[in-house]
């Protein structure tokens, strides 16, 4: 996955005063990514939250899928990942830990996040060598996604060489393969084959 280590010579990432964790469960697309070396060529990045029964040994399943190259064309993969919620109380918190493999657990702070309607997140980390900006929807504003990326930079000292934009390329018959729902991804959100599209942006 590259280098994992934590040490750095910055401060400390500043997480969101709050995560609702029941509100941020469900589907996220991966818009822009400071990539892992998996993600280096990815497209179609999709990422399922789903909070575990109290007891668990972890708090939430992580299904993470996407196309290893070219959307649609290439190898899917899937990463499943175990999430936990630090911090006093697991119901709002923005600071997690993840694991993608065993013994591996990342800090998995959640750095900006849209608190009214939770339509964006930014996961940062501590070495700010990695980051993922995701939506809730396949394409996101560009003034959105300029104004993540400049609060990167500003608030929370990355560099952003080599910060990608990561394909989303969905049809009618991808959306079905992949168990999403028109909830998920809106027909609007779709392109037919051809090439065309039936709408660029949200």
């Amino acid at each position: 996955m590259g280098n994992l280590s934590t040490k750095t010579t910055l401060p400390p990432l500043q997480t969101v005063s709050s995560c609702k964790t029941s509100k941020f469960m469900g589907t996220w697309f991966v818009i822009g990514v400071k990539p892992t070396y998996f993600e280096n060529t990815c497209s179609n990045a999709v990422e399922k939250y789903s909070l575990l029964p109290d007891g668990s040994d972890h708090d939430v399943d992580i299904d993470f899928q996407y196309n290893s190259a070219e959307a649609i064309t290439s190898p899917l993969k899937s990463l499943p990942q175990k999430g936990w919620i630090e911090g006093p109380d697991k119901a709002d918190s923005g600071e997690w830990k993840v694991s993608p493999f065993w013994p591996v657990k990342m800090p998995y702070p959640i750095i900006e996040l849209d608190e009214q309607s939770y339509d964006y997140v930014v996961i940062g980390f501590p070495s700010r060598q990695y980051c993922w900006i995701m939506s809730r929807t396949p394409t996101m504003k560009e003034e959105t996604y300029i104004m993540l990326t400049e609060r990167l930079k500003t608030r929370h000292q990355y560099d952003l060489d080599g910060l990608r934009k990561v394909p989303q390329v969905w049809t009618r018959e991808e959306r079905e393969k992949r168990g999403l729902t028109e909830e998920e991804i809106p027909d609007k959100y779709l392109t037919v084959k051809g090439g065309t599209c039936f709408l660029g942006r949200n």
